[in-house]
């Protein structure tokens, strides 16, 4: 890739506001993302994160993740310099690091309120025993 090529395709790959659809064909997607149609058909083949939905008629369909998907593996390559075993990889990697990352849904509690918490069950389900 020349350098004034490469160039064209930092810049596009940051500066791409993904329009707010539910589905973009193929086509939309490859001018959004400055590609060819074929290099995003083989990408689906490569990268287990590009899953475009199939249209009834065939055509397939990139949901808003997949688009975002597409900028991502573009940048790895063409900016980054990544190998495609290695984008694949490094996306892989990405993935687990975040699903490590999750913080729990519920606040911290001392033990003292938990201890408040649970005494209130306790007492909760003496007064249901009791109607019986």
């Amino acid at each position: 890739m020349s350098p004034r090529t490469r160039a064209t395709a930092k810049s596009s790959t940051r500066d791409v506001l993904i329009p707010e659809k539910l589905y973009f064909r193929i086509g939309e997607v490859s001018r959004l993302c400055h590609l060819p149609a074929y290099v995003l058909r083989f990408w689906e083949t490569e990268f287990p994160q590009l899953k475009p939905v199939k249209s009834s008629t065939g055509q397939r369909m990139y949901r808003r993740k997949d688009v975002e998907n597409v900028l991502r593996i573009k940048h790895l390559l063409y900016e980054e310099g990544f190998t495609i075993p290695g984008a694949r990889q490094h996306l892989r990697s990405e993935a687990r690091a975040d699903k490590k990352q999750d913080p729990l849904p519920f606040p911290e509690r001392s033990t003292s309120d938990l201890k408040y918490i649970r005494q209130g069950l306790r007492d909760i389900l003496t007064m249901l025993s009791a109607r019986r």
